[in-house]
């Protein structure tokens, strides 16, 4: 799988010209971890967005207001999503597979609220059940970051699995995600069978000018440790809760969602390959 930079707006990689020379007096190691952290913070602007419009919203929305605030934050998603793509920041058809990540979330979303899994406590016109429309986005903000940020370090895949392993392995997760309700829950044997198809499969990526490499299953994990603190700043903000955060005052997102998070980063890793559809590879860049 690679990335393609050159689908991004013009004006980025003058941004990066910029930086590296700023940088340039800097020991090589300090400047390319700079430029790390510059390049997955750019990927993460469509989630990162969102969380300051939940932030936001929550230190100054008012509850007379005609609005109601998970309203605003539909309208402000539909707008962030809008200007990427007039900007370039995403591809069409990119957007169609975060569009995706907007219904199979969405459907989640419903099932789990119905099921008492967490709850939206605040009212709001725009919903299916108990599931203000915006939350979608939220999913989406996952898909935005993975399709923008294997282009952005121009990522590549070795050792990578069949596609129809994958896809199958992503649908076992997922429907383990509604099933567990009703019969045993697989997720231990779901961890044991991620382990062993993505085992091999390395991501090679370039922060600045020397590719460097890390495990997959590495970079799920840190991935998954993120989202567990952005989902902490969600509920902080009283945007969803879960059971043990009503009432008694708010209380961190246990570490076990973290698991949970990381199963989904596989269904979410499969959805961004219909549009980076990977490149199987024996051999390393060495």
């Amino acid at each position: 799988m690679t990335g393609h930079p050159q689908h991004y707006a013009p004006w980025l990689g003058g941004a990066h010209a910029r930086l590296r020379a700023l940088l340039g007096q800097l020991h090589p190691w300090l400047a390319e971890f700079i430029i790390f952290g510059f390049k997955q913070a750019w990927a993460c602007l469509f989630g990162g967005a969102m969380l300051g419009l939940l932030i936001v919203s929550k230190l100054i929305w008012q509850p007379g207001w005609p609005v109601a605030r998970y309203d605003a934050l539909l309208v402000g998603a539909i707008l962030i999503q809008m200007a990427m793509l007039a900007l370039k920041l995403e591809s069409r058809e990119e957007a169609k597979v975060i569009f995706l990540f907007h219904v199979v979330g969405t459907a989640m979303e419903v099932f789990k609220t119905a099921m008492g899994s967490w709850s939206y406590p605040e009212e709001s016109l725009l919903r299916i059940g108990g599931v203000p429309l915006f939350t979608g986005f939220m999913y989406a903000c996952v898909g935005s970051y993975m399709a923008r940020v294997i282009r952005l370090f121009d990522m590549r895949f070795v050792h990578y699995p069949p596609f129809a392993v994958t896809v199958a392995l992503a649908c076992a997760i997922y429907i383990n995600f509604f099933s567990h309700h009703y019969i045993t829950d697989l997720r231990y044997p779901l961890f044991v069978a991620v382990f062993l198809v993505f085992w091999r499969t390395r991501i090679y990526f370039t922060v600045d000018r020397v590719p460097r490499w890390m495990p997959l299953l590495l970079a799920a994990f840190l991935t998954s440790f993120f989202l567990w603190i952005a989902e902490n700043i969600g509920t902080l903000s009283g945007t969803w809760l879960y059971p043990n955060q009503k009432g008694a005052g708010w209380r961190p997102v246990t570490f076990q969602k973290m698991g949970a998070w990381y199963l989904l980063l596989v269904i979410s890793f499969v959805l961004v390959t219909i549009v980076h559809r990977p490149e199987r590879r024996g051999q390393s860049f060495a």
